[in-house]
């Protein structure tokens, strides 16, 4: 009988001491084709989102559209399309790569560290066009070797490149789990396309602490489209230290308050 590669010693994970078995646990979870391997989605962490997502979550490997609301929020959706490359590096191993057309907004070192968000994780590419964006995005999800891919684009993501991407997931190098795949385009009116949501992203007044400092940023998400899913509108937190959305504390009450009246 052959041995589980994540168990070379042949031994029963279940025997040992709690450190030999913490251990076992650890290169079981680590392991090619274990539980991190099969996840197929992001969750996002809040039931009231990850209800409307099917499988509880974002999808690994098809395109997620993500849009300011207005041009002047342009650069409210690039911190929400970063919060979402932080939840998910958080989980993973390796660097995400933004794929920047001319002229798109660009991550900075304090917006970076305001996420939570390490950029020694970050590999910046600055393409001289969309359709480079997408031949590198491409590339990366035929070779599956990075966690997260982001296209900063200018015209947006029309049908055919789409499909092009939607294909390389399904693709990629096999046993590897797909990166998540975001695409984050102008305010103007987007293209059809395949994409598997269709998110659209207002700034909202961020949190003081208790110096009056300002802290957490907030967005208005609102989900357009979501295939075999159903949208919706929150307002939402960025958690930067667990790395992860939130609602805001007197919406959360809010909510629990209400799950309690229906029980």
């Amino acid at each position: 009988m052959g041995l589980d590669p994540a168990n070379q010693t042949g031994r029963d994970p279940a025997s040992g001491s709690p450190r030999e078995r913490l251990a076992a646990l650890r290169a079981r979870l680590a392991a090619p084709g274990g539980p991190a391997a099969a996840r197929s989605v992001l969750p996002l962490g809040l039931t009231a989102i990850d209800a409307h997502l099917p499988g509880g979550g974002l999808a690994l490997g098809p395109p997620h559209e993500i849009a300011p609301m207005e041009p002047a929020d342009a650069v409210a959706a690039l911190g929400f399309v970063l919060a979402l490359c932080a939840a998910q590096l958080v989980l993973t191993q390796g660097a995400a790569l933004i794929a920047a057309a001319p002229n798109q907004p660009l991550p900075h070192g304090h917006g970076l560290a305001g996420l939570g968000l390490d950029p020694a994780r970050l590999l910046l590419l600055e393409a001289g066009s969309d359709a480079e964006v997408f031949r590198a995005l491409e590339a990366a999800l035929h070779a599956r070797a990075l966690p997260v891919l982001v296209g900063l684009l200018a015209d947006g993501l029309p049908l055919k490149p789409g499909r092009r991407l939607q294909l390389a997931a399904e693709a990629g190098a096999e046993g590897a789990a797909p990166p998540l795949l975001l695409i984050l385009r102008s305010a103007e009116a987007g293209l059809p396309n395949g994409a598997a949501t269709r998110w659209r992203i207002a700034s909202a007044p961020a949190a003081r602490d208790r110096f009056g400092t300002l802290d957490n940023p907030r967005w208005r998400a609102r989900l357009e489209r979501c295939r075999n899913g159903r949208g919706g509108d929150w307002l939402l937190e960025w958690d930067h230290a667990a790395h992860r959305l939130r609602l805001p504390e007197p919406l959360a009450r809010d909510a629990a308050a209400a799950g309690r009246s229906r029980a």
